[in-house]
């Protein structure tokens, strides 16, 4: 069983060793503190866990057993942006547990977790009050001793540490206040790090070749590396049911299958074509439960703004009793995916096509050159695509069609972001356009699942002998928004296909 918690803290080391005798500032007074109470000093042992090659590490994560102290257990930190990280806990034990082992195995993979570094700490604790008496943050004055094989290193460090619902801008006013006192922000995001660095095995780079500058397959691998990125980055908030964390996994596999089908001259098809359908694969597999969401909250919102008066039967539970059969298991289908041996086979292909890129001779053609001609390419293959849609009559053939044009919307879009950085506002300019018609044909498509689903229910609750009557108004509701869409398309067309916005791309 693992538990998470949020830490918004700041670390800081004294800059000379006057400052470092003096000790830390009285912070009475400092913004909303108006006392400062002395809690104690604590022994703690914490023995830090990585891979031989400090996978974690590099990746600023850092996995834990310590001893000593209220928390003791095992400690996961993951970060999220600077001064915010959360810490994923467990109880003691002799290995690392399966829970947090889960969450990092989008880094380690099969590679094993060994005890790297030890760091013993004396912890002075102090609380910082305000006027109520309530808790602040907790202020912590670290003497730390780390030990690596034969090598070892000691220092002094102070922390901060919000307590829960405080305003971050504290930090600033107790930095503020540090500052005066010669303590500065530590340059080491953590003990670890800094433990690292000073015992002489700091984490290597990733060895990726990358080709010059300027070229197509620079930045096309710059872009790939950082939907790779992404893809592993995700994986524990995928694991952990954060928060759109599905969405962006699924939306770095897409990416990446786009790159390899857009930019076809720089990287050899043979090489990535395979990695392609795995992310294809990958992207299913993680897309059951989000669609369902996505799908169950679209008929939601339609439901609650009926009329009172056009609500017949048990909607609301019919509609809960529909989802919860739907969702049976899909949770469990993506956590399974994501821990079967092929999910790692593809991050492992991944890692290797990148560090040794079957790179075409396109790939060292000028960027502005040769990325223009790619996103166009796309560009066209969508034109086809709409001008063939808009000429059917509505019914399903044209859905299909409308549908196969979305999807070529997402790749022109895709296409553009990957070339911003070497082309700049016309890229940019382009992706917008690109997305403004990837957006309405997804409302479309969305409205012709949700028009499948709600003919299902109807058909259930007909069959429990509810009235179907609700069902089919929203079944109404969703056909006269599609044939508004579908009106809407030739304009939002117009719009992204301005020759002005391709000519720019030209330069």
């Amino acid at each position: 069983m693992a538990d998470t918690k949020r830490e918004i803290e700041r670390k800081f080391e004294f800059t000379t060793d006057k400052a470092a005798r003096r000790g830390v500032p009285d912070l009475t007074g400092t913004a909303a503190i108006a006392a400062v109470a002395d809690r104690g000093t604590i022994d703690l042992d914490a023995v830090y866990y990585d891979t031989r090659d400090h996978r974690l590490a590099a990746d600023g994560l850092t996995l834990r057993r310590r001893t000593g102290g209220a928390d003791a257990g095992w400690h996961l930190k993951l970060p999220v942006s600077p001064d915010v990280r959360d810490e994923v806990t467990a109880p003691l034990s002799d290995t690392v547990p399966r829970a947090l082992a889960a969450l990092v195995r989008s880094r380690v993979r099969d590679t094993p977790l060994e005890p790297r570094v030890r760091l013993l700490s004396s912890r002075r604790v102090s609380h910082l009050l305000d006027a109520d008496g309530a808790l602040l943050a907790e202020l912590s004055t670290d003497a730390v001793r780390a030990e690596r094989d034969e090598a070892s290193a000691a220092w002094t460090e102070v922390e901060v540490e919000l307590a829960d619902g405080v305003d971050p801008t504290l930090l600033d006013a107790v930095e503020k206040k540090f500052r005066k006192a010669a303590l500065r922000v530590s340059d080491a995001p953590s003990k670890l790090a800094r433990a690292l660095a000073e015992t002489g095995t700091a984490p290597a780079a990733r060895p990726e070749p990358t080709p010059a500058e300027d070229t197509a397959g620079a930045h096309v691998l710059a872009y790939l590396r950082e939907q790779r990125d992404t893809l592993i980055a995700q994986d524990p908030a995928v694991r952990r049911d954060l928060p759109d964390s599905v969405h962006q996994m699924r939306v770095a596999c897409r990416r990446m299958r786009s790159a390899f089908k857009t930019y076809r001259k720089v990287l050899d098809r043979t090489a990535t074509d395979p990695l392609g359908e795995e992310l294809r694969w990958l992207a299913a597999e993680l897309g059951v439960d989000r669609d369902q969401e996505v799908l169950l909250e679209r008929i939601q919102t339609h439901v609650s703004e009926l009329s009172p008066t056009l609500l017949l039967g048990p909607v609301r539970g019919r509609l809960r009793v529909w989802n919860n059969a739907r969702r049976s298991g899909s949770r469990r289908q993506a956590l399974a995916a994501l821990d079967g041996k092929r999910y790692l086979e593809l991050l492992d292909a991944l890692d290797a096509v990148l560090a040794d890129p079957p790179l075409l001779p396109g790939a060292d053609k000028p960027a502005a050159t040769a990325l223009p001609k790619a996103v166009l390419h796309d560009y066209k293959r969508l034109a086809t695509r709409v001008t063939a849609a808009l000429d059917l009559e509505p019914g399903r053939e044209r859905d299909v069609a409308l549908h196969n044009a979305r999807k070529a919307a997402k790749r022109a879009r895709y296409a553009a972001e990957a070339a911003v950085p070497a082309l700049g506002k016309p890229a940019r300019k382009m992706a917008k356009a690109m997305k403004s018609v990837q957006n309405l044909l997804g409302d479309h498509q969305d409205s012709v699942v949700a028009r499948e689903a709600l003919r299902a229910l109807a058909v259930q609750a007909a069959a429990a002998g509810e009235s179907a009557f609700t069902w089919g108004v929203l079944y109404a509701h969703e056909e006269a928004l599609a044939e508004r869409q579908e009106r809407e398309l030739a304009d939002v067309w117009a719009a992204a296909s301005d020759p002005a916005l391709r000519a720019s791309l030209r330069g």
